[in-house]
């Protein structure tokens, strides 16, 4: 698929008022697909729409399974027809393994893990009959670390990687694709929003460092190109490929086969 090829394609992106999720929904919408805004900001979504041509705001919470099921049966009454689900929305979770909290994990996994799952299981039926599709699950740098202070959040993020590849697998003979992106470190608001108050990942990684964080138009540009491209896993970065020890001051990769 080259970048022409996007036009007119319905693409669904979760956790479309902020950081990665905005940034997407404006480059898809650049490339002149038509973008179905999710996230659960009205106020917000509508000012984005205001801007973007062909876009629909269609508010829902992604922990909510009946509200994600409305959700796409929405699109679909909208649009006609989805092509392209983004599942970006998520929020992070500090906290030693001894603290975290059962709760706020299960809360976690709910938004990170079951919505994302719960939104393929909606797409995957209307992509097949279409006669293919893509879907694109936002994982996390941190799902190729050992963190301290961020297990919950990364173990998630391993999670919707892991099911993503295998559904990759799964759905091959139906042409839906479906890709994992790794983010690095964004200029967002995500740690500020996260579960628990702890600065983790300012705390647990070298501030700047030799690898600065990446504007969220930067990881936009990465999706989309992983839309088009295909490509199983979709690394922000080269160097990500090999791991990432933040231990060592220089972010040496480190060998895939040492992350469990």
């Amino acid at each position: 698929m080259d970048a022409s090829q996007l036009r007119d394609k319905v693409a669904i992106v979760t956790g479309a008022s902020s950081g990665i999720g905005a940034a997407t929904a404006r480059l898809l919408a650049e490339k002149g697909a038509r973008i179905a805004l999710v996230a659960r900001s009205r106020e917000i979504l509508e000012e984005m729409s205001e801007t973007l041509p062909g876009s629909q705001v269609i508010p829902a919470d992604m922990t909510k399974i009946p509200a994600i099921r409305a959700m796409v049966k929405e699109t679909l009454k909208r649009f006609g027809r989805i092509d392209i689900l983004v599942n970006n929305a998520g929020r992070g979770y500090g906290a030693n393994v001894e603290e975290i909290d059962l709760g706020l994990m299960r809360s976690l996994y709910e938004l990170n893990v079951i919505g994302p799952v719960a939104a393929m299981q909606e797409v995957i039926p209307i992509m097949r009959k279409q006669g293919g599709g893509t879907i694109i699950n936002i994982s996390s740098g941190t799902a190729l670390m050992h963190l301290p202070g961020i297990s919950a959040y990364s173990s998630s993020k391993r999670a919707i990687a892991g099911i993503g590849l295998a559904a990759r697998q799964e759905l091959a003979n139906d042409r839906i694709t479906v890709s994992v992106v790794y983010p690095y470190r964004t200029v967002t608001g995500f740690w500020k929003n996260q579960f628990s108050a702890k600065p983790v990942q300012e705390s647990a990684m070298p501030a700047g460092g030799p690898y600065p964080p990446d504007p969220p138009e930067y990881v936009a540009e990465k999706i989309v190109g992983g839309i088009l491209s295909g490509e199983a896993e979709i690394f922000v970065h080269d160097w990500m490929k090999g791991g990432i020890n933040p231990q060592k001051k220089n972010f040496v990769p480190r060998n895939r086969r040492e992350i469990r």
